[in-house]
């Protein structure tokens, strides 16, 4: 029998481990270089962000000195106009700040070069130095004018005397003016309603309380009280009925229409116009409405200039 032959086995596997051993060496480095690479890349990147924080910090503490500009010019220009003075020439160096930030604000990020900070920085100086000069000017405006200032306050002050003495005799001449008005109202006394059927019986009631089925008509009779201070001339006296809702009967067929109340229109039921003679005259409305009337509660009110001269209640049941 003969012997079994015998592979160098030994000799491949070390080989096979060469190989491994040089692939992870070559893939060692391939991380090595990308790692470096990756440094440099992030050490660039951090470079270029500083640069583009300072250029924009540079470009918002300079849009912040051209905005105290603008706020320190819009102020002169305020002192001239008190002082009654043209601002022509501020205005335009205004204009002329606005149109800077402007385009300070249309920079983009990092974009503002060092030139362009040189340029906005010498173009502010030479603002900060007009804004001083003029500064002075209207400090020495201000202090020629103390004295005439002192001397206007002066009459003013006499003026205002002059005024408020004016002012409490025109109040005292409205006080006695309304005092008058008020008591030259007529006032309207012994107001009393009364109602009529269609066979113009009237039914009276100490109440005022009646059957609305039977009523035709309403009676509203009055008198006229003394008024020495009211003139003896054509006095317009309006009536409102105001049916339990609070809605004023009106129609303008039986003598209805709008008067003003309290600066207000308003609806009336009737009107007369009456020669006021201060004799205590006595007077009577007699309303027909042409249909059924709600029961409930009515108030009648009674008018004359506006004002009220007097009211007062009836039910129908």
């Amino acid at each position: 029998m003969e012997p079994k032959q015998e592979y160098p086995e030994p000799r491949q596997n070390n080989s096979r481990v060469l190989l491994w051993v040089a692939l992870v060496l070559v893939l060692l480095g391939i991380n090595g270089v990308l790692f470096y690479l990756n440094s440099q890349k992030k050490t660039e990147n951090e470079q270029l962000t500083t640069e583009v924080q300072a250029k924009d910090s540079k470009l918002q503490a300079q849009i912040k000195e051209y905005e105290d500009l603008k706020a320190s010019y819009e102020r002169q220009s305020q002192d001239l106009q008190k002082l009654g003075m043209s601002n022509d020439s501020l205005n335009s160096r205004i204009a002329g700040i606005n149109a800077d930030l402007l385009k300070l604000r249309a920079f983009k990020a990092g974009s503002f070069s060092v030139a362009q900070q040189r340029l906005f920085k010498q173009r502010a100086q030479n603002l900060e130095g007009q804004l001083r000069k003029k500064d002075e000017e209207i400090a020495e405006l201000k202090k020629s004018n103390e004295n005439l200032y002192t001397e206007t306050t002066t009459l003013k002050e006499r003026q205002n005397k002059l005024t408020d003495t004016i002012s409490t005799i025109a109040k005292t001449n409205r006080d006695l003016s309304d005092k008058v008005g008020v008591a030259s109202r007529i006032q309207a006394n012994n107001i009393h309603v009364s109602v009529l059927n269609k066979r113009d019986k009237e039914k009276d009631d100490d109440k005022e309380e009646f059957k609305a089925r039977k009523v035709d008509r309403v009676k509203v009779a009055f008198g006229l009280a003394r008024n020495d201070v009211t003139p003896k001339d054509t006095k317009t006296v309006y009536m409102r009925i105001l049916e339990p809702d609070g809605a004023a009967l009106y129609n303008l067929s039986t003598g209805g229409g709008t008067f003003t109340v309290d600066g207000q229109e308003a609806f009336y039921t009737m009107k007369q116009d009456v020669v006021f003679d201060n004799t205590k005259q006595a007077l009577n409305f007699v309303y027909a409405k042409g249909g059924d009337y709600k029961t409930g509660q009515y108030t009648v009110e009674l008018y004359e200039g506006g004002a009220l001269m007097g009211k007062s209640n009836f039910t129908l049941k």
